[in-house]
C-alpha cells in the first residue's frame, strides 16, 4: 500500500524554514515554527472531541489564517475535511451536512446562522491548550487512497454530489504545480478566490511545501484586492474571470507597482482573450489560464508556452496564453467524439475532454450510481466540456455541454459569442444562452453589464456581433442588468439566467 502525507508538508516547512513568515492575515503573524505549532494545538483540541481517521469536520469559513491551519490539523489527524460554499441558503447546508454527517462543524460567526445545530468557532479547537509535541498526537499511518477532503455540488439542480479527494490526489496535485509553475519559497501567495473552494484552496498545501508565505482577504472586493496584492507584495495568485475584469477596470489598477508579481493565473471559467490582453497589460507579469474541476483537484491543463513559442510575435503568444492550454504533468487528457474516438487535433473538430491521472477523484461521497456515469468503461473522467485540440495537445474549451446552444439546426457555443462582446469598449460582461423558440427550437440572448459611464444600445451591440458572427450565432436580443447571478464560487451562473 502506498502512503501520503499532507501533514508532512508542513512538518518539513517547518524543518527547513522555521522563522521564515508563512502567514500574513492582518496583524496577525505566524513564521513555520508558529504555524505548525498552531496546527499541533488546533489538532489536538479535535482530537479531543474524539475526531479521528475517516470522521467527518465541515467548515464554513471564509478566507483566514485558521481555515488554513484547519486543512492541515485535519490532514495530520485522518479526518476528512468538508469545506462548504458560505454562500448556500440554511437549506441547502442541512442538506450538505445529512450527507456528509460531520462529527463537527466549524463556523466563522457570520455563517452560524446557516447551521441549525452545535457550531465551533474557527481556532476553538485547543485554543485555551498549549502546543503539544508530536508524539503526544495521534499519528495515523494514512493510504494515499484515503478519502482527506470532500467538496459538495451546491445541490440547485438536485441532490448534492459530494467529490472524494484522496490523500494521494492531493498530494499529487501539490507536486504537480510546484513543477509547472516553478513554485519556490520566494513565493507570496494570496488567498482571494474563496477557500472553500479548489480555485484557491489546491495553494494551502503547495504554498506550504515550499515554504512560501500566504496572505488572505477575507472575501473579494477589488479595491482592497489590488492594496493587499501590492502592499504584501504577492508573487502569484489565482482568480476566478469575474474577479479579474473587476479588478482590471478599477481606476488606477495600472499605475500601482506590480513589480513582485511574476504569475497571474486565471481559473474556473473560459476566458476572453480581450481581458486577457488588459490582465497583461495591467498587471505586466506572466499570465496562465488554467482549466480544472473539483474532480481533479483541480488542475488539468495550464497555457504554459513552450520555449519554441519565444520566437512567435506578440499576438500570437497572446492566443496561445488564452487558450485552454496543455495538460499539467500527470495527466492523461483525450478529447473524444460521443463514441469514445479521439477527434482530429486540428483545433476544428470538437469534441467531449475525458480525462484520468493520479489528481482524479475515485468518485463520489456514498453515490455509486453518480460514480459509475462519471467514468468510461476504460477509467476516464467525463467532464462535460467541449474542446477543440491543436497539434500541439493544447486543448481550447468552446462550451459546457450543458451551455451548447442549438438554434434552428444549427450549433452555437456560446463562449465565442460573448468573446465578441467583450470586444465592444461598453461591455463588462457578458453571458450568452439559449431561450426556448417555438420555431428556432433555440434562439441565442445575452445578458450584458455595461462598464460606468459607458452607453451602448441593444441594437448597436448586435451590429457588433453581427460585423463578425454568422446570423445563426448572432443574438437575437440582448439585455441589460446591473449584476450577473454567480454561483457561490463568483462564476456566472446561466441556469439563473435561464430559469428567470
Amino acid at each position: 500500500m502506498s502512503h501520503a502525507s499532507l501533514a508532512g508538508l508542513l512538518d518539513r516547512a517547518e524543518l527547513l524554514w522555521p522563522e521564515r513568515l508563512a502567514v500574513v492575515d492582518g496583524e496577525q503573524r505566524w513564521t513555520y515554527r508558529e504555524f505548525a505549532a498552531v496546527v499541533r494545538t488546533r489538532a489536538a483540541g479535535i482530537a479531543a472531541a474524539r475526531v479521528g481517521v475517516g470522521d467527518r469536520i465541515a467548515a464554513l469559513c471564509d478566507n483566514h489564517a485558521e481555515f488554513l491551519a484547519l486543512h492541515f490539523a485535519t490532514a495530520r489527524l485522518g479526518a476528512i475535511l468538508v469545506p462548504i460554499n458560505t454562500r448556500l441558503s440554511p437549506h441547502e447546508v442541512a442538506d450538505i451536512l445529512a450527507l456528509a454527517g460531520p462529527r463537527l462543524v466549524i463556523a466563522d460567526d457570520e455563517h452560524r446562522g446557516l447551521v441549525a445545530g452545535p457550531v465551533l468557532a474557527p481556532g476553538e479547537p485547543g485554543a485555551s491548550m498549549p502546543s503539544p509535541a508530536d508524539d503526544a498526537l495521534p499519528s495515523p499511518a494514512l493510504r494515499a487512497e484515503q478519502p482527506a477532503q470532500i467538496y459538495f455540488t451546491s445541490g440547485t439542480t438536485g441532490r448534492p454530489k459530494g467529490v472524494v479527494l484522496t490523500h494521494g490526489n492531493v498530494l499529487a496535485h501539490a507536486v504537480s504545480t510546484i513543477a509547472e509553475l516553478a513554485l519556490d519559497e520566494r513565493d507570496v501567495w494570496a488567498h482571494v478566490a474563496p477557500m472553500f473552494h479548489l480555485a484557491d484552496a489546491w495553494a494551502s498545501f503547495a504554498i506550504t511545501a515550499v515554504g512560501g508565505r500566504h496572505v488572505f482577504q477575507r472575501r473579494f472586493a477589488a479595491a482592497a484586492c489590488l492594496e493587499l496584492l501590492e502592499r504584501e507584495r504577492v508573487t502569484v495568485t489565482n482568480l476566478v474571470p469575474t474577479m479579474l475584469n473587476r479588478l482590471v477596470h478599477e481606476p488606477g489598477a495600472a499605475d500601482r507597482d506590480w513589480s513582485a508579481f511574476r504569475v497571474l493565473l486565471s481559473g474556473g471559467a473560459p476566458i476572453a482573450p480581450q481581458t486577457v490582453r488588459r490582465i497583461r497589460e495591467t498587471f505586466r507579469c506572466r499570465y496562465v489560464q488554467t482549466y480544472g474541476m473539483t474532480e481533479t483537484s483541480p488542475y488539468l491543463t495550464m497555457s504554459i508556452p513552450l520555449a519554441r513559442h519565444d520566437a512567435l510575435d506578440a499576438d500570437a503568444r497572446l492566443s496561445i496564453a488564452a487558450r485552454t492550454g496543455r495538460p499539467v504533468l500527470g495527466i492523461e487528457l483525450r478529447v473524444v467524439d460521443e463514441l469514445g474516438r479521439a477527434v482530429p487535433r486540428d483545433d476544428r473538430s470538437v469534441g467531449e475532454i475525458v480525462v484520468r491521472g493520479p489528481t482524479v477523484t475515485p468518485g463520489y461521497w456514498d453515490d455509486p450510481i453518480a460514480t459509475a456515469a462519471a467514468f468510461t468503461h476504460d477509467g476516464f473522467l467525463r467532464t462535460g466540456d467541449l474542446a477543440t485540440q491543436d497539434a500541439d495537445g493544447s486543448v481550447r474549451i468552446v462550451d459546457r455541454k450543458k451551455d451548447v446552444i442549438k438554434s434552428g439546426g444549427e450549433t452555437v457555443f456560446s463562449t465565442e459569442v460573448e468573446h465578441r462582446l467583450y470586444e465592444h469598449d461598453a461591455v463588462l460582461e457578458a453571458a450568452v444562452y439559449g431561450r426556448p423558440d417555438p420555431d428556432l427550437g433555440e434562439r441565442v440572448v445575452a445578458a450584458v453589464v455595461l462598464k460606468p459611464n459607458h452607453h451602448a444600445s441593444e441594437a448597436e451591440l448586435i451590429a457588433h456581433c453581427r460585423a463578425t458572427l454568422a446570423g445563426f450565432k448572432t443574438p437575437k436580443s440582448i439585455g441589460f442588468v446591473d449584476a450577473l447571478p454567480r454561483t457561490g464560487t463568483g462564476k456566472i451562473s446561466k441556469r439563473l439566467l435561464r430559469d428567470s
